[in-house]
């Protein structure tokens, strides 16, 4: 799905929907599994979640089982994934790391790890994949990862994109990724869209540019 799907007036809409269905089914049943203690419910919930993991098989293309497995090791109360993100800027180009696995950019960033506050969580992304040390100047953006033309995923994330200002350090590679650079916002290179699409990236730089409030869905 690319990034103008999103846009589409009915089939890839639906999709989107069928996909945050799935996620739903998932949050339900690991919820249910985690708080009830009767047997009949255990079995209830435990047929639920097979049924989201052979659903989302469905609208992914993919084994059953993988889901299946993934469903299995998420507990407690499901609540969405947090990814954060860094727009760090450097005489007005915007800093971008090319990652190893889709080959294609993204603002450094990455999961927040528990124990983590979010500001700790980006700035440790950027100085682990990029080299450089930064400091959070202020939140961008809190963005619900299903309703901006991202390709579809097993997980509801919502994505904390961050203004750092850059206090040292040198750029470096990290095993993750296969190169850093600044460009010119005008001039994105191919962008890793499972991370990160261009109206995130543009309001950013829109609530930087004219001191605007922060973005919420």
């Amino acid at each position: 799905m690319s990034s103008n799907d999103i846009k589409d007036d009915q089939g890839n809409t639906a999709e989107l929907s069928l996909i945050a269905l799935g996620q739903k089914l998932q949050a339900m049943a690991q919820t249910g599994l985690t708080f009830t203690k009767d047997r009949y419910d255990i079995e209830r919930y435990t047929e639920l979640r097979d049924i989201a993991a052979q659903f989302m098989a469905q609208q992914f293309s993919a084994d059953k089982l993988h889901f299946a497995e993934e469903f299995i090791k998420q507990q407690g109360y499901a609540t969405p994934k947090v990814d954060t993100r860094a727009v760090v800027l450097r005489e007005g180009k915007i800093l971008m790391v090319k990652e190893a696995d889709d080959k294609l950019w993204s603002l450094p960033g990455g999961w927040a790890d528990v124990g983590d506050s979010p500001s700790d969580a980006v700035c440790r992304e950027v100085v682990e994949e990029t080299g450089l040390v930064v400091r959070v100047e202020r939140l961008l953006g809190v963005w619900d990862r299903n309703l901006h033309g991202h390709p579809p995923y097993p997980w509801h994330v919502y994505k904390l994109i961050f203004f750092c200002k850059e206090l040292g350090g040198t750029l470096q590679l990290s095993e993750d990724s296969l190169d850093i650079d600044f460009f010119d916002p005008q001039k994105l290179p191919p962008l890793s869209l499972t991370r990160i699409v261009p109206i995130e990236i543009e309001s950013s730089l829109d609530i930087i540019k004219n001191n605007k409030e922060t973005w919420f869905d």
